[in-house]
């Protein structure tokens, strides 16, 4: 059973940064793809970044790209999502998902296993 558990959520004022992490387990970690995904209320849920496996190939939305920064630590089972010049419109539910392929997706229905979320939310 493949298990993801996000932290780093909170409130922070626009132009603020916030770090985010997912620790994963229950799959060779190092094998896949991993993504975060984004869905504010009332809203589909949405891609924000994918690292490939090895780490040397990534992905981004066009609203988060050069402001956020995915990376990955295979030795820890762990992927970071570093978020720079936040905006109100990024206030959403963040979520880490893992692929059970090797290359990047942005679609959701690539994703196989899913974190609980956490919670960003960016005052003006």
């Amino acid at each position: 059973q493949v298990q993801l558990v996000e932290s780093g959520g909170g409130l922070v004022q626009a132009g603020g940064s916030l770090r985010l992490s997912c620790a994963a387990s229950g799959r060779t970690f190092s094998s896949y793809a991993m993504g975060w995904f984004r869905q504010a209320p009332g809203k589909e849920r949405e891609f924000v970044a994918a690292i490939r496996w090895s780490g040397d190939s990534t992905a981004y939305a066009d609203s988060v790209k050069g402001r956020f920064t995915i990376s990955r630590d295979n030795a820890k089972n762990t992927v970071t999502l570093q978020m720079n010049s936040l905006k109100p419109e990024d206030t959403a539910v963040y979520y880490c998902a893992s692929t059970p392929f090797l290359q990047i997706s942005d679609l959701v229905r690539s994703y196989d296993y899913w974190g609980q979320g956490t919670q960003v939310t960016v005052s003006s």
